[in-house]
């Protein structure tokens, strides 16, 4: 998913709204002026290029800005840092100028020079771990645009064929030249640059610089992220005041969703991502404590379980990543079609989601305007466990006296499924899978840990089962594209030989292949109608092969309480989207 459009999505999940400063006596004491969000976990890193997680990006979401962003009313790309853009030769030629009067939050000029710093020696250098590099890939040989420095207001980028989702691939987070450029030119002893350790959770926040509405003034482990407005902040408001209208933020860092419920209803927090199981319980306090519950539809995530289908060993042991037996139940389409008719998704939806959302078929969302229903002939598995056994049997696999499978080498089947702890929505998804697979005599050892454990353990392809959920990138379905191609950084399922994280013996499917296929032609065909048909036939093969089986799409539903004034929620985009221009009621 592109930076700019992380900034927006992750936007409305994460104010959570209130305040407290700790006053001297070390006691937290409510400012009506300012606002608290929740995050769970603590971020991995402030560096936007080298985030892996949902964490880390809400924590600087507010930091960013790029040359584009979505038009909240078309949700077409429109002008951000860019003052305008010109296109030339059929589309294979774009020029950019910057608005004037641009600053960095030190003071520093935001030109056309970062812009290119940005796009030529952060996304496309090779020796950085970007997935952010993927999305701008184009055609079957992934060429990147040339980037071309004009002056210091204007860029020129030239595209080697048509790219249908280039300008929201230019709404890339631009980063300062003047603070990341020495990080480049330095290497560690292991001859990385030190850019790989730039702008770490250890950096002092007076470092991190902004171009965005806000700036971090204080992150304590384990606590909080406090901000305060950049007050080179290039946008103003339709008077011409300053923005953000909202001087002070805070995020507090809590150990689950559970905690965040409880600070919302004590009225510590101003805004609330509500879960199904939580609707009923808000839905009865509503008027009595002053917030709306706002319904944006769909999530665009990908909620799912994935086996790790890797055979690729690691290159300093030389032993396969994962155990040569459970590999391959996982690569056994039989195995995973058995799993995907054993999960009673209707019963997540009702039992996690207290009804409010819908099995997840598809892995584009039915907010999508690329979306494939059942009703169109998207694949879909419904509840069927005997359906399930009869798949298993034909396959070779057997019951044993006790009435568990084994596999037709006679070993048990058996795995370790893991999800991030404090999730308690995966945490109850992952206790009903388990549940779900033993009545099909699959044994699930369910083990939550915490999320920045999962990410390590995702990286090193060190894992059996996972449930997690991907971001929806919009409605653009190329900004999935480091999850879907076969050499994307998210590719987690069968992850590829990457240059921080090497693997021999890496190997790549027919349909993995027929995938890149479709996304390189998608991204060349402009006409709607027949991008539509590419990317039906993608969803067409995912449900096929199930690399990632989907759990439900829960909707989107945000309290927030009535004392902000200018909300203006909406689908994609969220529930403050518009935060810069939104104040607090007296």
């Amino acid at each position: 998913m592109p930076p700019f459009i992380r900034r927006h999505f992750w936007i409305f999940g994460i104010l959570n709204l209130l305040v407290w400063l700790l006053a001297a006596c070390g006691e937290p004491t409510v400012v009506r002026e300012t606002l608290v969000s929740s995050v769970i976990s603590d971020p991995k890193t402030f560096n936007p290029y080298l985030q892996a997680e949902s964490s880390s990006r809400e924590v600087t979401a507010y930091l960013q800005a790029g040359l584009t962003r979505l038009n909240p009313d078309t949700l077409l790309p429109e002008p951000e840092l860019a003052e305008k853009w010109e296109v030339f030769d059929e589309g294979l030629r774009y020029v950019f100028t910057l608005k004037s009067g641009l600053r960095w939050s030190d003071g520093y000029p935001l030109t056309m020079e970062d812009v290119d710093f940005t796009f030529n020696q952060i996304i496309f250098n090779e020796k950085i771990p970007t997935s952010s590099r993927d999305v701008q890939r184009i055609g079957e040989s992934g060429t990147l645009p040339t980037v071309t420095l004009l002056n210091e207001s204007q860029i020129e980028f030239i595209l080697p064929e048509p790219f249908a989702p280039f300008l929201i691939q230019a709404g890339a987070s631009i980063v300062p030249k003047h603070i990341f450029l020495p990080t480049l030119e330095q290497v560690d002893e292991q001859g990385n640059p030190l850019f790989l350790k730039s702008w770490g959770i250890d950096t002092p926040v007076h470092q991190l610089i902004s171009a965005g509405p806000y700036i971090i003034a204080e992150y304590t482990p384990g606590q909080r992220v406090v901000y305060r407005a950049n007050s080179h902040y290039w946008k103003k408001g339709s008077q011409g005041e300053l923005l953000p209208k909202i001087r002070r933020l805070v995020i507090r860092i809590v150990d689950s969703q559970d905690t965040a419920l409880l600070q919302f209803r004590s009225g510590e927090t101003d805004s609330y991502s509500v879960r199904g199981s939580d609707f009923q319980l808000l839905k009865r306090e509503e008027d009595r404590d002053q917030f709306t519950i706002y319904n944006l539809g769909s999530t665009l995530n990908n909620n799912f379980i994935s086996f790790n289908q890797s055979k690729a060993r690691d290159p300093k042991s030389g032993k396969p990543f994962v155990d040569p037996i459970k590999s391959q139940w996982f690569n056994d389409i039989f195995f995973r079609r058995a799993v995907a008719y054993a999960m009673h998704k209707q019963g997540y939806v009702d039992s996690v989601q207290q009804g409010l959302g819908e099995p997840q078929d598809s892995v584009i969302s039915p907010a999508s305007p690329f979306h494939l229903s059942r009703q169109d002939g998207l694949l879909v598995y419904d509840y069927d466990p005997q359906k399930a056994r009869d798949l298993l049997l034909s396959a070779g696999y057997r019951y044993d006296n006790n009435q568990r499978l084994r596999d037709p080498q006679d070993h048990l089947v058996r795995f370790t499924l893991n999800t991030n702890s404090g999730n308690n929505q995966r945490e109850a998804t992952g206790s009903l899978i388990k549940s779900d697979l033993d009545q099909i005599g699959i044994t699930v050892d369910f083990v939550p840990i915490a999320f920045n454990k999962l990410v390590e353990i995702t990286d090193q392809r060190a894992w059996e089962a996972i449930i997690l959920a991907f971001g929806g990138g919009g409605t653009e379905p190329n900004n999935g594209s480091n999850i879907w191609r076969s050499t994307g950084r998210l590719h987690l399922w069968n992850l590829g030989d990457l240059p921080d994280s090497r693997a021999e013996g890496v190997e790549v499917t027919e349909w993995e292949q027929e995938i890149d296929r479709i996304f390189n032609q998608g991204t060349r065909e402009l006409e709607f109608a027949k991008r539509k048909i590419l990317y039906d036939r993608f969803q067409v093969i995912i449900q096929e092969q199930l690399p990632l089986i989907g759990t439900f799409n829960p909707l989107v539903l945000d309290a927030i309480r009535n004392r902000l004034e200018g909300v203006d929620p909406r689908p994609i985009l969220g529930s403050l989207w518009n935060l810069d221009e939104i104040i607090l009621a007296n």
